[in-house]
């Protein structure tokens, strides 16, 4: 195993090592990993050194220059952009910045950005959503680009019913119903902007699905018991996983909601979780003994020291920055996998604990209370799974024995 010490650095760069390794060691890295980090450092200083060039010259064309450098010499590893990340963030902590010069925006991503911007600051959605939103309606907008520019004078409702019938071939009911959605939102967006006179949100049709037709997909009894116990809290990952499944399974909250949670939001004294949700909501739950002894237990044992941030969940790898919502999906996939269950997606935890307490008797505004809902018609759909209370109030089919 290399070790940061062994690693030789010449060349312009051979008085950053020290620094380096230091904020390397700071940001939670193993010796093996650091040591990595230095080789490809001291590769950077030779290669600087052959074309005669210091840290002051770095810039994005130059570091692109350097790694097809590396690939001709056949280095099979640290071979991207993505791998110079932890160099060029120290660097440009010690006030050495790499000069960017990126591609000047196309008309359409131009008018992409600004109405993602639009999303986050006047529809009050969340960064993930708003991407969502953005990479669904680019073919739309990419389609309306003519001689290097956008051409919405012509743009009429035909053009909107061709597109959505275009995309929603081969894609699943609640896909293409978002995929609808996000193009009304973009259509809004572009009549308060002025770019289109007549405002055809509406002329975005229907796609065909009926609310509350399916039923909530909970786990069997029993499984929950199996996710948790499938996580080994003997380790760091494992009293991790076994927190976060457990504010999903106790309390339903979302993978974002999770992944948003900072240590600011945790009231020990009053027992309480702030959580941030949708729409940028802000609403306090009581906290559990259980979840409280999970979260404390991850947060005394198993959260790095070496954290990059106060988010409650971080990476297991370094730099240990905060989790993000796919991590939290990947961890409730992989419980699922070591507990033997198919793949399961950290939404149905939440179907799972709201369709338990209906079950239990409890009433569907308590249940919309937990689960946050806006509008108790979005928990309507729970009271399909208390099958013994409906056959009391199911009226007998004509003709057949009462």
């Amino acid at each position: 195993m290399s070790h940061p010490s062994r690693v030789r650095v010449t060349g312009p760069l051979a008085s950053f090592k020290d620094g380096f390794a230091a904020a390397l060691r700071e940001q939670g890295y193993r010796p093996n990993s650091a040591a990595n980090q230095l080789q490809l450092l001291g590769h950077l200083s030779r290669w600087l050194a052959s074309r005669r060039l210091d840290a002051m010259m770095l810039t994005a064309p130059i570091l692109g220059e350097f790694l097809d450098a590396r690939r001709a010499q056949g280095y099979t590893l640290w071979l991207s952009t993505k791998a110079l990340v932890p160099l060029i963030s120290y660097l440009g902590s010690i006030g050495i910045q790499v000069a960017s010069t990126p591609a000047a925006l196309s008309p359409s991503e131009l008018l992409l950005s600004r109405y993602h911007r639009y999303l986050l600051d006047v529809r009050g959605l969340v960064a993930t959503s708003a991407r969502g939103y953005v990479d669904m309606v680019r073919p739309f907008v990419e389609a309306r680009v003519v001689d290097s520019d956008l051409n919405w004078k012509t743009l009429q409702a035909k053009h909107v019913i061709d597109f959505v019938l275009a995309t929603r071939d081969g894609r699943p009911t609640g896909s293409a119903k978002l995929t609808g959605a996000a193009l009304r939102s973009l259509l809004t967006y572009l009549h308060i902007e002025g770019f289109i006179a007549q405002p055809l949100a509406m002329a975005v049709p229907s796609v065909a699905g009926w609310r509350l037709a399916g039923l909530p997909r909970a786990l069997e009894a029993g499984d929950v018991q199996r996710f948790l116990a499938a996580c080994d809290r003997r380790t760091h990952s494992g009293r991790r996983d076994f927190a976060m499944l457990t504010l999903l399974a106790r309390l339903g909250l979302r993978a974002g909601e999770v992944a948003r949670l900072d240590l600011a939001d945790i009231d020990w004294r009053a027992g309480e979780l702030v959580v941030r949700g949708k729409g940028q909501r802000v609403e306090r739950l009581p906290l559990p003994a259980d979840v409280g002894d999970a979260l404390a237990a991850y947060l005394q044992h198993g959260r790095p020291n070496t954290a990059q941030c106060r988010t409650v969940f971080l990476r297991i790898r370094a730099p240990h920055k905060a989790l993000s919502s796919t991590g939290v999906t990947d961890a409730v996939a992989a419980a699922a996998s070591r507990a033997g269950l198919d793949r399961v997606r950290a939404h149905r935890l939440r179907h799972t604990l709201a369709s338990q307490m209906v079950c239990s008797g409890v009433a569907l505004p308590a249940v919309s209370q937990v689960l946050r809902h806006r509008r108790l018609l979005t928990t309507a759909i729970y009271a399909k799974v208390d099958r013994q209370g409906l056959r009391l109030v199911a009226r007998a089919w004509p003709g057949s024995a009462t």
